[in-house]
């Protein structure tokens, strides 16, 4: 049950270690962090650091193997339905229409579609694919097929996003495009949302705060609060403050002019 006062995340002295006995890979080791239940943070961190491992830990894929993991409240033992997850590539399925897609979670949940087929069609709207409800995926853009994930990991409500690395595979002016666009529908519904990217620039523009991760094992090195007015457009990313986070955020993780 959903704790209404309680953060959406709130992680501490976590450790993930791959292996028995004391042996194998350590990814991740003493990561503390906390989201709210509104708010938007983005990670960085260099590659290997254990990014995707920590969403795999908080999602309940994996287990941790020391510290304390708990979502709104309650420890985390596993996999629930109050995460919505979004995946690097869209992975629709070819054979069914762009609102059967969104409607999955549904279908494999056994709940019954028609409770959610009017909210489905909402949410296509919201994401400006209304008219693409009975199109198969195929006929979609990368970046209009990303919208309907999107669509899709937020179709039984759940009060908490996790995205990894959502738009790495989309060329710049799309994935600049996918980044308005995802501030527009993160406005309207205002979900908890920790998002993976490792483009600076990316996660300043999104991000309520950014954290970055150390190379392996990871841990947290810093958490920046961005100071920049919403609702952001593009032109935000011209600004002295704007290139002032990013110089910043890149120089902590060793990327220099």
């Amino acid at each position: 049950m959903v704790d209404a006062a309680a953060p959406a995340i709130e992680i501490a002295g976590l450790s993930k270690r791959y292996g028995h006995d004391g042996k194998g890979t350590l990814a991740l080791t003493d990561v503390d962090v906390t989201v709210g239940r509104h708010e938007f943070v983005t990670l960085v961190g260099p590659s290997g650091c254990g990014k995707s491992t920590l969403l795999k830990v908080i999602s309940g894929i994996e287990p941790a193997t020391s510290g304390s993991v708990r979502r709104f409240g309650e420890t985390v033992t596993g996999p629930t339905p109050d995460i919505g997850m979004v995946f690097q590539s869209p992975v629709l399925m070819n054979w069914r229409t762009i609102l059967d897609n969104v409607l999955f979670p549904i279908d494999a949940l056994g709940l019954k579609r028609r409770d959610y087929a009017d909210k489905a069609m909402a949410l296509l709207k919201l994401a400006g694919l209304e008219s693409f409800a009975k199109a198969r995926p195929r006929e979609l853009s990368g970046g209009m097929q990303q919208r309907a994930a999107l669509c899709r990991a937020l179709i039984y409500d759940p009060p908490f996003l996790l995205m990894d690395e959502p738009f790495g595979a989309l060329d710049a002016l799309t994935r600049d495009q996918m980044n308005v666009e995802l501030m527009r529908i993160w406005s309207e519904t205002k979900k908890a949302t920790l998002l993976i990217t490792h483009s600076v620039a990316e996660a300043v523009f999104l991000a309520d705060r950014v954290l970055v991760m150390s190379g392996r094992p990871g841990s947290i090195l810093a958490d920046v609060a961005i100071d920049l007015p919403r609702p952001r457009q593009t032109s935000v990313r011209t600004t002295p403050v704007f290139g002032e986070y990013v110089r910043a955020l890149s120089a902590m993780l060793g990327v220099h002019d």
